[in-house]
């Protein structure tokens, strides 16, 4: 893997190079390797030849080595020194390096790490703010130390591991040619891409390990070498272990904090050893381990040539299919980065020929904007225009259900979104409504009165807890599911000539959108598309319900008068949020004391105390963070302390939990991505397997296998990878008032629908493994066994997962751990979710803002190839052609992409 670590000030930098990089305390004393200078800006300042300590400091100092002169124009006091970018081996690659009777591995990953960092040097850039202008210029200049080391900080009282592993530290410096000076780098967009040069190091590295002779086995997010017995890597992952261990103790996830952990808990220094002292105890270790077969493989040998390769154009086959099934629109790199990782473990594409196909690729729409090399296909273009052109056909198509609007029960904004529905001549129209603005009273009076004039509405919601669960606990009792909608051919008959109500349709992807559109125009039917774009969107591509709007230009009814929050202060927050104004809701969270900042150290202990004060007054309430990991840490303790409190039963049994792997199709039709133990679920029949079984894959060389409880053994069927989802199985512990939340749609034990998403509350168990539920809002009851699978504690949820659930109070938790996940559309969905009061606890108030008020909204294809065109530029551009041409004419077809 690669870390990327930002130093603050000269003397960080300093201690650093003396601590860690030139003689760190844990390194034996005839291993340390001399480090060395690389770079085309220490090719222009001569530091080659110069003493390493000596102009290592003086660039700390921004002093140029060669005359003692500035560095570059400012030295602030705490100015960006540079940057530590470090490279780590595969744990099977340092077994071998270390016990080897030469240097060809050490050779290959010097090579391997010089070549990435001069792809990273190749991108290198700077500000440019002379007359007036706010851009970035290309350098392509950098300068770094490159040290390599072998072996990882002991764990207190053993030697340390092997761990083969570079730091190449970068200086905040690069040479403007244009302005003929160094100036300080701009190393934001290298930070950002840096899963991209992972990917290529990882890529490069293993085609080198391959053509030395060794047998390479793609990981989940690296690779190992054959042959290297996993009981050898778990022996010498020592520091890594002790280093999770605590991780876990303390919440800490975010890689930026693992490796200031790392730094923190390092072991005292110890007396010396030879190489050959730690080669014989290493040998020693593995001895302990005990001889199995898995051992005697050999591990050196001539590469398979009856093994099937990789061209570059299946990389990029599957690169496209995996970028492009969540967004339709992608960077160059994130797109690059999947080629480069599928083609890991096979020789028959190589980096360079991965990155020219990818150039040469005639699916493929290129596009810089803004200084960033962007793409999508002209499938997904294709795709989004038929959408649009579907949607604009309807313009002026209908009867309207009423000439004049009918005496309503409601007033402001309601009002006026039932009337528009209501009189509207086009078939497909819009009623977006913020967070706690009564959408569905504003539904159910649009219902009541279509009815009234004899038409018949059909409700569907994109998911079964929004259809079956929500809608129908609102008295829309047949509401039904989207997909149930669009794959029943009489369903879709019941429209015809009628009115098709779509709520929460900002969970649909393009796809389903412009199905529904189809059905909407073959049945001649009314089609009414309710949601929030400010919320979540669909996880597959697409964001149907804004482009609808922005770019197709359909008339939306808005909604933003909020009735959910009791407390005005809170009320005006959401409010902002809901137009965008995240600075300003921010603001007002801060003046009512919403934001309360925590000790990085223990950083659950006052949200988990204020989340228990909120139970024990019987108040409604969630705790919402954006990644699971924190959430899984802060739910241990928040269990720990109901039990404390006797707001949880002593009695405890271990359940089955099945975790999603989460793949994207492409992922799932490569086999090296399947697992022995892992739990195949089919969601719909195949052949040969019935909807909702249960299988185990049993993988073996030749083939995948799956095995049921019956000791029935099936090839699992992979071109119908759509119908399957894959799962680990994990364990989880339940008791007596634990929150619980559904996790896939099912059935308990006596045959009751349980939809994705559902909340329930755990009222007994039992030693037999049974398990009786509530849900609270309906008050129906459900049984299961322990071996259900699909649930998960609910007392920490993702803001994914409370979007649409009301409570009196919710407490958000958004360390710095969680930022990476943090955008306006996260950040609104969990505040607005309480009644009477919302809290957010932090340790870095100041950057949780700059990354909540990112929008966090995925851009169409259309938006991207129209030319930098704002929306309201582009849409009346489509209103002119309206004018124009027939209506029935693809206004877009004429928007074509630079090349």
């Amino acid at each position: 893997m690669i870390r990327m670590i930002q130093s603050q000030s000269a003397g960080h930098a300093k201690a650093y190079f003396s601590d860690a990089l030139m003689k760190s305390d844990y390194y034996v004393s005839d291993q340390e390797l001399q480090g060395f200078w690389q770079g085309r800006l220490s090719e222009r300042l001569d530091l080659f030849d110069k003493d390493m300590k000596d102009t290592f400091f003086a660039l700390c100092e921004n002093v140029n080595p060669r005359n003692g002169e500035s560095l570059t124009p400012r030295t602030k006091e705490h100015r960006k020194v540079g940057y530590d970018i470090n490279f780590h081996c595969p744990k099977s690659v340092s077994v071998l390096h270390v016990l080897a009777g030469d240097d060809h591995i050490l050779k290959a990953f010097q090579e391997s790490v010089t070549e990435t960092m001069q792809c990273i040097e190749a991108d290198g850039k700077t500000r440019v703010r002379l007359d007036g202008q706010q851009s970035e210029r290309g350098t392509s200049e950098l300068a770094w130390a490159h040290f390599t080391h072998q072996t990882a900080r002991p764990v207190e009282g053993r030697v340390p591991d092997p761990h083969l592993h570079s730091h190449c530290f970068v200086f905040n410096a690069t040479w403007d040619d244009t302005e003929n000076r160094i100036k300080a780098g701009e190393f934001k967009d290298i930070k950002r891409d840096m899963p991209y040069y992972q990917a290529r190091f990882h890529k490069t590295l293993s085609d080198k390990l391959t053509e030395l002779g060794y047998g390479i086995r793609k990981t989940d997010k690296s690779f190992e070498i054959d042959g290297v017995p996993q009981k050898v890597l778990d022996l010498f992952s020592k520091r890594t272990d002790e280093i999770g261990r605590i991780a876990k103790e303390k919440g800490v996830t975010d890689a930026k904090e693992l490796a200031e952990l790392g730094a923190r808990t390092r072991a005292k220094k110890q007396k010396g050893h030879s190489m050959d002292e730690l080669k014989t105890e290493w040998r020693s270790q593995i001895a302990e381990l005990g001889k199995t077969e898995e051992d005697a493989k050999i591990v050196r040998h001539a590469p398979d040539r009856q093994k099937r390769e990789l061209t570059a154009e299946q990389c990029i086959d599957h690169a496209i299919e995996h970028c492009f099934e969540r967004a339709s629109v992608s960077h160059d790199r994130r797109v690059l980065e999947a080629a480069y990782r599928h083609a890991v473990g096979t020789s028959g594409a190589s980096v360079e020929a991965i990155s020219e196909q990818f150039k040469q690729d005639q699916r493929l729409i290129h596009i810089t904007e803004k200084f960033r090399p962007m793409c999508t296909t002209k499938e997904v273009l294709t795709e989004e225009k038929h959408m649009v052109d579907l949607a604009r056909q309807g313009k002026g198509k209908l009867v309207p259900t009423y000439e004049k609007a009918p005496d309503l029960n409601l007033e402001g904004q309601q009002r006026e979104a039932v009337e528009h529905v209501l009189t509207t001549s086009n078939r497909v129209s819009i009623v977006r409504g913020a967070a706690g603005t009564g959408k569905t009273t504003l539904m159910k009076e649009a219902v009541a009165k279509m009815e009234q004039a004899g038409k018949t509405v059909m409700v569907v919601a994109p998911t079964a807890q929004a259809s079956r669960g929500v809608l129908k606990e609102e008295g829309f009792d047949n509401a039904e599911t989207v997909a149930k909608l669009l794959t029943d051919v009489k369903m879709q008959e019941k429209v015809k000539n009628q009115v098709l109500w779509v709520d929460e349709a900002g969970l649909l992807g393009t796809k389903d959108m412009t199905d529904l559109l189809e059905v909407a125009n073959k049945q001649n039917a009314q089609l009414i598309l309710g949601g929030d774009t400010r919320q979540h969107a669909s996880v597959v591509r697409g964001d149907a319900l804004r482009i609808l709007n922005t770019v197709a230009g359909i008339k939306t009814a808005e909604v933003s008068k909020i009735y959910r929050q009791k407390n005005e202060d809170y009320k005006a927050t959401v409010e902002d949020l809901s137009k965008g104004k995240v600075k300003e809701a921010f603001d007002k969270l801060d003046d009512m004391g919403a934001i309360i900042a925590v000790d990085p150290m223990k950083p659950n202990e006052q949200m988990v105390r204020d989340y228990m004060d909120a139970l024990k007054k019987g108040k409604s309430a969630i705790v919402i963070s954006p990644t699971h990991a924190q959430g899984e840490e802060a739910t241990k303790e928040i269990r720990q302390k109901m039990k404390e409190a006797g707001l949880m039963g002593k009695k405890e049994i271990t359940a089955t939990r099945y975790k999603s792997i989460n793949l994207t199709e492409a992922e799932k039709a490569d086999t090296r991505n399947y697992e022995s133990g892992q739990i195949v679920k089919f969601n719909q029949n195949v052949t040969g397997f019935n909807r909702g079984s249960i299988w185990t894959v049993e993988k073996t060389d030749q083939q995948i296998k799956l095995v049921n409880d019956k000791s029935e053994s099936k090839a699992l069927p992979m071109s119908s990878s759509h119908r399957y989802s894959l799962y680990q199985e994990k364990e989880i512990q339940l008791a007596k008032g634990d929150k619980v939340l559904i996790t896939d749609n099912s059935f308990d034990a006596n045959g009751k629908r349980l939809n994705n998403g559902t909340m329930l509350e755990v009222t007994k168990v039992s030693a037999s493994g049974k398990i009786e539920l509530k849900n609270e809002v309906s008050k129906s009851s459900y049984e299961l066994d322990k071996s259900f699978g699909h649930l998960n504690h609910a007392h920490v949820i993702t803001s994914y997962a409370s979007q649409g659930k009301t409570v009196d109070e919710v407490f958000i938790y958004q360390p710095a751990g969680t930022f990476p996940a943090t955008d306006a559309k996260q950040f609104y969905v969990s505040v607005s979710r309480g009644r009477d009061n919302a809290r957010i606890y932090t340790d870095d108030k100041e950057s949780l803002l700059e990354h909540a008020a990112e929008l966090g909204e995925r851009q169409s294809a259309i938006e991207l190839v129209s030319k930098g065109k704002s929306h309201r530029d582009f849409v009346t551009d489509l209103q002119r052609q309206d004018k124009e041409q027939e209506t029935n004419h693809n206004p877009i077809k004429d928007y074509e992409p630079d090349r």
